[in-house]
């Protein structure tokens, strides 16, 4: 088990632009293939989706990471812990989801109902996988590779 501890700013940010990425190719691809199946197959939305997701939730990852870490600090993260977050997570990411597709859809309709549901799904699998693989990253690496000292 690990234990959570105090986390750097940039770390946190380091994190959520990681998860950003991940994230983001998985919104145009789930975006591609909910607008294919509906026959409209839009390239165009998956990209402008992406991109507002990208810089919104961008920010409001931040905000949700630095609370967990208040709420988690000095405790040993047991999947359990991780379970939690990560659906803390997806409830505020999910409703994001839908926000931003009935934006750019211009409609909130039935398809921007099943991009977030379908995100629902594989955000879920790959935000809990992100999240154990952060709490196995050793605290203090990042600042150690942009340190200007030379051993």
């Amino acid at each position: 088990m690990a234990t959570y501890k105090k986390e750097s700013h940039y770390r946190s940010i380091l994190k959520g632009v990681s998860w950003r990425c991940i994230a983001t190719a998985d919104t145009f691809l789930v975006v591609l293939v909910i607008t294919c199946l509906n026959g409209t197959c839009s390239i165009d939305s998956a990209i402008k989706i992406g991109f507002l997701e990208f810089f919104v939730k961008l920010a409001v990852y931040y905000l949700h990471e630095r609370i967990w870490q208040k709420i988690l600090f000095g405790k040993e993260v047991k999947p359990k812990q991780t379970l939690y977050k990560t659906i803390s997570w997806r409830i505020l990411a999910t409703t994001g989801t839908f926000i931003i597709s009935g934006v750019v859809l211009e409609k909130f309709g039935e398809i921007a109902l099943y991009i977030a549901l379908a995100e629902l799904v594989s955000k879920f699998i790959l935000y809990y996988l992100h999240e154990r693989m952060w709490l196995r990253l050793p605290l203090g690496r990042v600042r150690h590779l942009f340190s200007t000292k030379k051993n």
